[in-house]
């Protein structure tokens, strides 16, 4: 007997071989997760409080207003509006279809063509001080013939 055979179990004393059961494996069952299906709380639609005639003439308006500021009387512009064509000083973000659309609502006038012009900010001198004459965009509009605006009221 040698000094550890006091720990030895009492199988290995014999001589014989101890298996070693397996434990059984359990089947593994994936858990499926359902996808919850978020909603986004639908808004209520805004309710206007205008008549739907009111709407549209307010809409008119604010078109008319913010484009169109003033029509630009040069001699230029005079002897253009011989051949039908008139200038009108607008708002830097107004297009040829914006243009077009104010100016057809505001004279109630056929417009052929938009050419519009960007002027561009100068620079400018005082003395020491240096600044910038403000640029602006125009708009010069050709009519159908027979149509007339009439800027000068004498």
């Amino acid at each position: 007997m040698g000094l550890f055979d006091k720990f030895k179990k009492p199988a290995e004393k014999k001589g014989k071989s101890v298996k070693k059961e397996k434990p059984a494996k359990k089947k593994e069952v994936k858990k499926v997760k359902k996808e919850k299906i978020v909603k986004k709380p639908v808004k209520p639609a805004k309710k206007e409080i205008l008549k739907p005639a009111l709407r549209k003439k307010t809409k008119e308006k604010i078109l008319i207003d913010k484009f169109l500021k003033s029509p630009w009387v040069t001699e230029k512009a005079t002897d253009l509006a011989k051949q039908n064509k008139y200038i009108f000083k607008v708002d830097k973000k107004a297009n040829k279809i914006k243009v077009k659309k104010a100016i057809e609502k505001m004279y109630d006038v056929q417009v052929i063509g938009v050419n519009i012009i960007n002027i561009h900010p100068k620079p400018r001198r005082l003395g020491r001080t240096i600044g910038l004459k403000p640029g602006f965009k125009k708009a010069i509009v050709a009519l159908a013939e027979g149509d007339k605006i009439e800027i000068i009221k004498a």
